[in-house]
């Protein structure tokens, strides 16, 4: 790709290009969010515990940690459009390797095929996150990557309906059968609903190898972040990423928003089953916190940079998540259930504000900052599973104290949403202070 500095293009002159990056950030938003759908489905069908479950989650989130600094090689070699364009292929590899993994039913294989998704949706996000974060004025950078959200989220509100409707419709009566059949019976019970991921990911496979060549062929406009800022920076003599602290705050801000947001979407599911709703009823959950979500950004599209600035977003966003965790743990059934499709309200603006926010300033670093941050979405493998496995060592303790199985599941999950209050008090600090400090020493 060529070194080209080019002068930052504004938003109106711009329109297709913000219209094709929205289409990716759909199709990404689709595929992460059917996990919701799939953690209680594969606890069903592979026999798992809470903690092992969540794993769906760790294994679309680690490759972000695996993948992020080689792909942003990889783009740095190929360009922004290849790269988006291979990030789809092997998003639509992962999800061929869904069809042996029903057909053997054996959970490594699962994983296998989800990684590798992330090991693509990795380059979509390092592709198009920095670009539409440049792809006009960076004070306004929160309100593109706001509009980026919508699409985000409605694709995931999409996916979680559908793939909810095909993996756990029928779920309760298949797991009630499975208390009274026999070895074999119960093999047969499990292959078959395991064969049910077959057609929805070999249809989503061919969907992605399509848009991948298509997206070959968009008109997007070609733009190069990291000399261009530098040459605005004339005061910067900063020689590696090491020198800017308020990068590496922002990476974690980011890593435990990313873990906060993938709690409030991919557990409230398997959260509203531990309370005593059917299957046929928490299926639903995850499209209350997504739609929470769509509104809160389409506000952000309005709001800011008009009104309000984007670090005012980003501090009330963390109230509000400190409030409505607080809720959580507070109340019961479907008050509780609400409370965390509420943290959607809480989680929208807050991605859109920490991305401007950390790479403000950094020049030449832009690229290696913008790898950072999307490593920082291994948030999402890593605090997820520590829920879960809080929830596991508490039903136990609660069991051996004598309480009931169902009284004990219900209040293990309930109560380990405590650890979204120390993520919500870090990203308040990063929102207050942390963004600030440029350098080490002033």
């Amino acid at each position: 790709m060529a070194n080209t500095a080019v002068s930052t293009p504004k938003l109106s002159s711009n329109a297709l290009a913000i219209i094709i990056i929205a289409g990716l950030f759909f199709i990404f938003g689709f595929v992460t969010w059917i996990n919701g759908a799939l953690i209680p489905f594969m606890k069903t069908i592979n026999e798992l515990t809470d903690a092992q479950s969540y794993l769906v989650a760790s294994a679309s989130y680690i490759s972000f940690v695996v993948m992020a600094l080689p792909a942003s090689y990889i783009i740095n070699r190929i360009g922004y459009k290849k790269g988006m364009s291979l990030g789809l292929f092997i998003m639509g590899v992962g999800a061929l390797v869904f069809i042996p993994a029903a057909e053997a039913r054996t959970y490594s294989v699962f994983l296998t095929g989800i990684f590798i998704q992330g090991v693509g949706m990795t380059l979509l996000q390092t592709a198009s996150n920095p670009y539409i974060t440049i792809l006009g004025p960076l004070e306004s950078a929160a309100k593109r990557i706001a509009i980026m959200g919508i699409a985000n989220k409605v694709a995931g509100a999409l996916g979680s309906l559908i793939f909810g409707a095909i993996l756990l419709s029928g779920i309760d009566d298949v797991k009630a059968k499975l208390l009274s059949v026999s070895v074999v019976e119960k093999d047969q019970l499990l292959n078959t609903m395991a064969d049910s991921v077959v057609t929805p990911y070999l249809v989503m496979a061919i969907v992605l190898f399509v848009l991948g060549f298509l997206i070959r062929k968009a008109p997007l406009p070609n733009l190069e972040s990291g000399e261009h800022e530098e040459e605005t920076d004339t005061k910067s003599t900063k020689s590696h990423v090491f020198q800017f602290p308020h990068l590496w705050l922002g990476v974690l801000a980011l890593f435990l928003y990313v873990g906060a947001e993938v709690i409030a979407g991919d557990t409230i599911i398997s959260y509203g089953i531990s309370l005593g709703f059917s299957s046929e009823e928490a299926k639903y959950f995850t499209t209350y916190t997504l739609l929470a979500m769509v509104l809160t950004y389409a506000l952000g599209v309005f709001l800011i940079p008009k009104y309000i600035k984007q670090r005012t977003a980003l501090i009330v966003s963390a109230l509000l998540g400190i409030v409505f965790s607080c809720c959580i743990i507070s109340t019961t059934g479907m008050t509780s259930v609400l409370f965390v499709a509420a943290l959607g309200i809480s989680n929208a603006l807050v991605w859109p504000a920490i991305w401007p926010l950390t790479l403000d300033g950094l020049g030449k670093f832009t690229k290696t900052g913008s790898a950072l941050l999307v490593m920082a979405i291994s948030g999402g493998a890593i605090i997820p599973p520590l829920y879960g496995k809080f929830v596991d060592i508490q039903k136990v303790t609660l069991l051996s104290e004598g309480m009931p199985e169902t009284q004990a599941v219900a209040h293990a999950a309930t109560s380990s949403y405590w650890i979204l209050i120390p993520c919500y008090a870090f990203i308040l600090f990063f929102a207050l202070w942390g963004h600030t400090y440029k350098s080490w020493s002033k």
